[in-house]
């Protein structure tokens, strides 16, 4: 989990290109959800939060910080099951978006190629792979 969060975060910080696997995107959305959880406990507990709202500046800052690498992530699991990166917007339709956002998320992605890239699934070593798109 420690591996897919490294990835995601430091060094696919901004790329929205190519294909990423449902592991990679559930892996990191299970760490994020983690660290947001502890870093909230850590602003109330310090008395860091503020009152209106119950957060505090670590885990606003943090926030701030994983948006980029969130909405990257994102939009390559998107690609993976061969939608585009603004199928994301579905989420604005109340309810229904959000549902339907969710199950291709969890849906398995394209098996072989796809307009996005190859299939993540069919590298050895898909830790190294991850989000990165062969150009032919």
């Amino acid at each position: 989990m420690i591996e897919w969060y490294k990835k995601v975060v430091f060094e696919n910080y901004a790329n929205f290109n190519g294909r990423a696997r449902r592991s990679e995107y559930w892996f990191y959305t299970l760490a994020n959800l983690i660290i947001a959880i502890a870093l909230m406990i850590i602003d109330n507990v310090a008395g860091l939060a503020f009152e209106n709202i119950g957060y505090g500046p670590l885990y606003t800052l943090y926030s701030l910080a994983v948006l980029i690498p969130g909405l990257a992530v994102a939009v390559r699991r998107l690609h993976d099951v061969n939608k585009s990166g603004w199928f994301l917007l579905i989420a604005l339709v109340p309810l229904i978006g959000v549902i339907w956002l969710l199950v291709l998320f969890l849906t398995e992605g394209t098996k072989g190629s796809n307009e996005y890239g190859e299939d993540p699934k069919n590298t050895l070593e898909s830790i190294n792979e991850i989000g990165q798109v062969e150009n032919n």
